[in-house]
């Protein structure tokens, strides 16, 4: 029998967030992305979308690094207002209360960044997620970031686990892998927990 999720849309998230119920806020960024983008060459100033973005450290880090292509989405407006609390020089254009599976491709991003974006979905949307992001890219642009390799159980809401076997299939028709391997420097919680994936389209 197939599992019926309820619908996590933009009440779902604020409610969430308005009762604390966050534990996905690092309230940092976390190493594995701090490492990633530090190697990124700011003088290019890549476009760079973070889906999902919570209440986005990584692109406060990234603002703060001198990349002004940094934009970031989500459906519940406190993630916004969080970032922009915190960071009141961020463009406000930059800011997209939208819904990723709905976002234009013109132009398109070099770099997505995935943070506990994916987890949050019905299991059921992770075929459309690889191809909207594939769907975003330019062509041999990048999708980097972390995913969740571990089983969460039977549970109702987010966050939902998976492997690494599932994931691949997904991502392998429009990407191809250069990193898809267990983290090393994930928080102390999530050791041995995620996978580090640096993926280019095709």
């Amino acid at each position: 029998m197939e599992t019926v999720f309820p619908a996590f849309d933009a009440a779902y998230w604020q409610g969430r967030y308005d009762s604390g119920r966050d534990g996905w806020d690092a309230h940092a960024i976390t190493p594995p992305l701090r490492a990633y983008f530090d190697q990124l060459d700011v003088a290019r100033q890549p476009r760079i979308l973070i889906p999902g973005a919570g209440r986005a450290y990584e692109a406060e880090y990234l603002h703060q690094r001198g990349f002004r292509q940094v934009f970031v989405a989500d459906i519940a407006p406190e993630a916004l207002r969080a970032l922009a609390a915190r960071v009141p020089d961020f463009p406000a254009g930059h800011l997209l209360l939208a819904d990723f599976f709905t976002l234009p491709n013109d132009p398109p991003f070099d770099l997505i960044v995935e943070q506990t974006f994916f987890c949050a979905l019905n299991p059921a949307l992770r075929p459309a997620y690889a191809r909207q992001v594939a769907h975003l890219l330019r062509p041999g642009g990048t999708l980097m970031g972390l995913l969740f390799d571990t089983d969460f159980g039977p549970v109702q809401e987010p966050p939902f686990g998976g492997s690494k076997e599932e994931y691949r299939q997904y991502f392998a028709p429009y990407f191809d892998f250069r990193h898809f391997e267990t983290a090393t420097n994930s928080l102390k919680p999530r050791q041995g927990r995620e996978l580090f994936i640096c993926l280019k389209k095709k």
